[in-house]
């Protein structure tokens, strides 16, 4: 059968069908979109809003009641496209959901544990998985199954007695769901589509790809895969409904030619392994992988039950980083450091994932600690020395987690000079910013006991004064002003061109990309960056007037969603380019463009919708690198009316992001 798309609904990635005939979908925002599928329209029927946090599970019952999960510990039941029910109990994140009927609910938790609801309240707890829950699906005439971070899938009756066990993936098992026929289907973090009959490992599949997110069964037993590469496939039972041999060659090549991660199968002593007579000898049950010595190479080769022979799924090759993601605080991260702050003193946590810009993640441990900014540089540089990643599959590029917004596996960068960034932004889930490697003082980085990964300790020689990581050395008064400078100018350049290329791909939005003029304007804007930012010789011309006349175009047309490459652009032209805006009309004109790219004047509510939130913060940084020493302050006029603007906001609404930045702005 050949699949054409019907219709593209771009506001979330978890989607889920109603019984009435509509899509619902959830996401970052928290919001709760549904769209009717007999319309087909760009804005969704129905906006849901009642969760604080991700939403990252979603189910439907035939009537059309709906069930969310969040990171916010709770799950919530949907009648009408209204709230019907709060389901509070869980102590971490709702990481599965499943509506048996319109009146009873399950849902598993990053806590372990599973629960059965009727209506609103818990009639039942099941325990037994060690990790977090990440899937659930009903089994007819038994009662339900449920995957888990353990590796394990559990079979359950309604009753609450765990039935069986079925152990066979190696990693995370993210997904499953039933056959027709009775037989589970799962997929997860090993590559791995596996079919369960009766208990026992029936089939496996290989994918090339990192993780199988994603598994669905279709009415007449065929079988979907949402995989890290992008891709979807569809399996099937029915030879009549195969690919054709020159399709199916080039997937097996593709499995074939994976490089796996030597913590994914085990510890590797290459002069142990046996050679490539091994695979004469047929193996005893499906999955098994065997690993064989081929010359130099190391591969892995796993037994196909079906055709009764071995299949090559990949060369082995080392690899930096956890073997496993860690969960910390009901999350899932790629590294969760340890970080010893003070002789003595416990370690603190740092959790990290290889998706984050390492400013974002190096900020928030400081802020969460109460430590020295001044240390922000030296946390990020451990973080990008014990971070390096591993390529896998033939697509490239770094995929995130629909559930948890992790992605273990960075791919190589693109040039800075035009095209997408194939890194995770943290704000939007799209393409990130990444600092750049700089030299760094020694840091001493052992194995961490608890999650395989490097730990950070400062005390391998004695901080001076500014490097010192206790709190209670920070001086205070400050007599100085602090700045927001730091940046990854190719990557956040890359990102800017990527959003304008989306723009100009779309017929509805093409007139918003930007002109030729403009591009040059932003080109060289970036070019004379890169050298400032890098404390380099600065051999580009100067920015001027008409550079920041073509930030502000973008800033007034493009979509909020879209600005805040442009806004943080503006934070570093602040920081470096004075005279750019130094005409009182011109700075004028670009921080009230500013203030109106961030919302500033429309209602505030907590929490504030992302993109706004990111905007806000950046737009506060960029306000802090205003307001140094040297700067010409209109005999206060403008000053002023800046700090009259500031004022309209309400302080409890901002995050601790934004209040530091607010900070530091009255500071002067």
């Amino acid at each position: 059968m050949n699949y054409k798309l019907s219709a593209t609904l771009s506001a979330h990635t978890i989607a889920k069908r109603g019984g009435k005939g509509y899509v619902v979908t959830g996401g970052q925002d928290a919001v709760i979109n549904i769209f009717s599928l007999a319309t087909h329209k760009e804005e969704p029927n129905f906006s849901l809003v009642g969760h604080t946090q991700n939403v990252c599970s979603l189910d439907a019952a035939p009537d059309g009641t709906v069930i969310s999960g969040s990171w916010d510990q709770t799950a919530k039941i949907w009648k009408n496209f209204e709230l019907a029910y709060d389901l509070v109990g869980h102590s971490q994140s709702v990481w599965a959901v499943l509506a048996i009927d319109p009146e009873r609910f399950l849902t598993g938790s990053a806590d372990n544990t599973i629960k059965l609801w009727y209506q609103h309240k818990n009639v039942k707890t099941f325990t037994g998985h060690t990790q977090a829950v990440r899937g659930l699906a009903l089994i007819p005439d038994i009662g339900f199954a449920s995957c888990s971070n353990d590796s394990e899938i559990r079979v359950w009756a309604m009753e609450g007695d765990a039935i069986y066990t079925l152990s066979g993936h190696t990693s995370f098992v993210y997904s499953i769901s039933v056959l027709p026929s009775g037989d589970i289907v799962s997929g997860g973090e090993d590559r791995t589509l596996r079919i369960w009959r009766d208990g026992e490992c029936a089939q496996v599949i290989t994918h090339p790809a990192i993780s199988v997110w994603t598994v669905s069964t279709m009415p007449n037993a065929d079988i979907v895969t949402g995989c890290s590469d992008g891709v979807v496939r569809v399996f099937s039972a029915s030879e009549e409904r195969w690919a054709p041999a020159n399709e199916l060659k080039a997937y097996e090549d593709s499995v074939a030619s994976t490089a796996l991660p030597a913590q994914q199968v085990g510890d590797v002593k290459k002069s142990d392994l046996p050679g490539i007579e091994a695979l004469s000898q047929p193996g005893k049950k499906a999955g098994e992988v065997k690993m064989i010595r081929n010359g130099e190479s190391v591969e892995a080769h796993e037994w196909d039950s079906v055709n009764f022979s071995w299949k090559k799924i990949g060369d082995v090759v080392d690899a930096v980083g956890s073997g496993r993601k860690q969960l910390y605080q009901g999350k899932e991260y790629d590294y969760v450091f340890d970080v010893d702050v003070e002789e003595g003193s416990p370690p603190l946590k740092l959790p990290y994932n290889a998706n984050e810009n390492p400013y974002t993640a190096a900020q928030r441990f400081l802020d969460n600690h109460e430590l020295p900014h001044s240390y922000l540089d030296e946390v990020v540089r451990f973080i990008e020395k014990n971070t390096a990643g591993v390529n896998i599959g033939s697509g490239g590029g770094e995929f995130v987690d629909p559930f948890t917004g992790a992605s273990r596996y960075q791919a190589s960068q693109t040039t800075s000079t035009g095209g997408s960034q194939d890194y995770m932004d943290p704000f939007t889930g799209a393409s990130r910013y990444r600092a750049p490697p700089a030299s760094a003082p020694p840091v001493v980085a052992s194995s961490d006991p608890w999650t395989g990964g490097s730990r950070y300790s400062g005390s391998s020689a004695p901080p001076t004064p500014a490097q010192s990581t206790s709190a209670a050395s920070v001086g205070l008064p400050v007599r100085g002003t602090l700045s927001f400078r730091q940046a990854n100018v190719s990557a956040m350049q890359a990102k800017l061109y990527q959003f304008d290329q989306a723009l100009s791909n779309e017929i509805s939005t093409s007139a918003l990309s930007m002109y030729h003029q403009e591009l040059n304007y932003i080109e060289e804007t970036f070019l004379y960056l890169s050298q400032a930012v890098a404390n380099s010789t600065i051999t580009s011309p100067p920015i001027t007037n008409k550079h920041v006349d073509a930030i502000i175009a973008l800033l007034e047309r493009w979509p909020s969603g879209t600005r805040f490459p442009v806004v943080d652009l503006s934070r570093l032209i602040i920081g470096y380019c004075e005279p750019a805006y130094a005409d009182p009309e011109t700075r004028k004109q670009f921080f009230t463009t500013l203030f109106q790219a961030a919302e500033w004047n429309e209602p505030w509510s907590s929490p504030l919708p992302k993109s706004r939130d990111t905007n806000v913060l950046l737009l506060l940084r960029g306000l802090a690198n205003a307001f140094q020493d040297d700067t010409t302050l209109d005999n206060g006029a403008w000053a002023g009316h800046i700090l009259e603007k500031l004022g309209e906001a309400p302080y409890t609404v901002l995050s601790k992001n934004q209040r530091v930045a607010l900070g530091t702005i009255l500071f002067k």
